[in-house]
C-alpha cells in the first residue's frame, strides 16, 4: 500500500512540474524554425471593432477540439487592399471566454495565424481569397498531423472577406434603397 500511495505521489508531483513549464519550454524537435519564431514572436496579435465597417471578421474552428481562430481585417477607404489583418491569442480556456477575439489551439494555428496576417496586409481582398492553406502550411513547413491548423487559417481569410463585403453590399443596398425612396 505505500508503494502505490508513494508512487502516486511521485506521477503527481512530475504532472505538477510539467505543468509548470513554460511556453518557452515545450519540446520543439518536431517544427521547423518558421513555426517556432512565429510562436514565440507572433506578428500583428490584437483586435479591431467588429462593428466598423471597413473591418471583416473570420472565426473557425471548434472548442471542443481545442483549435479555434479569429482573424480580422481592417480594408482601406478604397474598398479593395487590406490595410492590415490581426489575430488574439488566448492560452487559457477561462481568457477565452473572457473575451471576444482569440485563436486557442497549438503552437501551430498561433504561427498559422501570424504568417496569414502578415500575407494579408497590402493585399486586394479579391486576392486574399485565393490564399491557400498549402501557401501557409508550405512556408512554414507544418508537419502533415498539424496542416489542419493551415486549413483553419485559410477559412479564417475567407470568413473574413466574406464578412467584409456582406457589410458593405448590405449598406450599399440600403443606401440605394434609401436613395429610391
Amino acid at each position: 500500500m505505500f508503494k502505490i500511495i508513494a508512487k502516486s505521489q511521485n506521477i503527481l508531483n512530475q504532472s505538477s512540474k510539467l505543468s509548470q513549464l513554460s511556453l518557452n519550454q515545450v519540446p520543439k524537435f518536431n517544427y521547423h524554425e518558421r513555426v517556432i519564431d512565429h510562436y514565440e514572436n507572433p506578428r500583428n496579435v490584437g483586435s479591431l471593432d467588429k462593428n466598423l465597417k471597413n473591418v471583416g471578421t473570420g472565426l473557425v474552428g471548434a472548442p471542443a477540439c481545442g483549435d479555434v481562430m479569429r482573424l480580422q481585417i481592417e480594408v482601406n477607404e478604397d474598398g479593395k487592399t487590406i490595410k492590415k489583418a490581426v489575430f488574439k491569442v488566448i492560452l487559457s480556456d477561462k481568457d477565452s471566454f473572457l473575451e471576444n477575439f482569440f485563436t486557442f489551439g497549438c503552437g501551430s494555428a498561433i504561427a498559422s495565424s501570424s504568417y496569414a496576417t502578415e500575407l494579408l496586409a497590402g493585399m486586394n481582398i479579391d486576392e486574399a481569397v485565393n490564399i491557400k492553406n498549402q501557401d501557409i502550411a508550405q512556408y512554414l513547413k507544418l508537419p502533415p498531423v498539424k496542416l489542419h491548423c493551415s486549413m483553419l487559417a485559410e477559412d479564417a481569410i475567407k470568413k473574413a472577406v466574406h464578412d467584409f463585403k456582406n457589410k458593405n453590399n448590405s449598406s450599399a443596398q440600403q443606401t440605394e434603397q434609401q436613395q429610391q425612396q
